[in-house]
C-alpha cells in the first residue's frame, strides 16, 4: 500500500487546522505579541516584513503599531502575477482587501526587495519544532523566502496548539528559524536542503 504524499497529507492537515477552535481569551495573543516583541533578532531588524492576519491567525495589528513605534520599517505582500511583491507601508496606511480577500498594499505604493529585509513574520497554518510550515498551499512565501538574505531571520507566528510534531516538508518549502507562540519561543536549526528538485 502507498503511502501518501506529502502534497496529500499538507492537505489533511490544512483540514485539521482549519478545525482548531480558536483560543479563548485574547491572553494568548497578547502572550505571543510579547514574546516576539523580546526578540533578540527583531531588536536588530531595520525592515521587516509583516503580513495582515486572517481568520484564526494571530492578530497582526498590534505587531504593526508596536514596530512602527519602534521606528522599523515595514513592509507588506501584495500578491501579483502568482508571487509576492513587498511594498513599503505606513504604519498607519490602511490595507485593501487583495488577493482571496487577503488585507495587501495598493499596487502604488513603493516597493521592496527581499533582501533588503532583516526578518521575515510569516504566517502560518501550522508549525512543527524544526521550523516546517503549512501554509494555505500556493508556495508564495517559500517563492519569497527564497529570494531573502540567507543572515535575514524568519519568523513563525501561531498558537501553542498549531505547533505539532510533524510537518511534512518537500525540497522548495523553506523552514523558518523561530517560531513564537503563547507559551513558548521555538528556536529551530536551519535545514540545508538538497539539489533532489534540480
Amino acid at each position: 500500500m502507498a503511502l501518501p504524499s506529502n502534497a496529500a497529507r499538507k492537505r489533511a492537515l490544512r483540514r485539521c487546522a482549519r478545525a482548531l477552535p480558536p483560543p479563548e481569551s485574547r491572553d494568548a495573543s497578547t502572550s505571543v505579541l510579547r514574546h516576539l516583541l523580546g526578540l533578540p533578532e527583531l531588536d536588530r531588524a531595520r525592515t521587516v516584513a509583516l503580513y495582515a492576519s486572517i481568520g484564526r491567525e494571530v492578530p497582526t495589528s498590534g505587531i504593526r503599531r508596536a514596530l512602527g513605534e519602534r521606528g522599523v520599517r515595514l513592509a507588506y505582500p501584495r500578491v501579483a502575477g502568482g508571487e509576492l511583491i513587498l511594498h513599503c507601508v505606513d504604519p498607519d496606511r490602511t490595507l485593501q482587501p487583495g488577493y482571496r480577500g487577503i488585507p495587501e498594499p495598493a499596487d502604488g505604493e513603493p516597493t521592496v526587495t527581499p533582501d533588503e529585509i532583516d526578518l521575515f513574520i510569516v504566517p502560518g497554518l501550522l508549525f512543527d519544532r524544526a521550523g516546517n510550515r503549512v501554509g494555505r498551499g500556493g508556495g508564495h512565501y517559500d517563492r519569497l523566502l527564497e529570494a531573502a538574505r540567507p543572515d535575514a531571520n524568519r519568523v513563525g507566528l501561531c498558537y501553542a496548539e498549531q505547533v505539532i510534531e510533524s510537518v511534512p516538508a518537500d525540497c522548495w518549502d523553506r523552514p523558518v528559524d523561530l517560531v513564537v507562540t503563547d507559551r513558548e519561543v521555538i528556536r529551530a536549526s536551519r535545514v540545508q536542503r538538497g539539489d533532489e528538485c534540480r
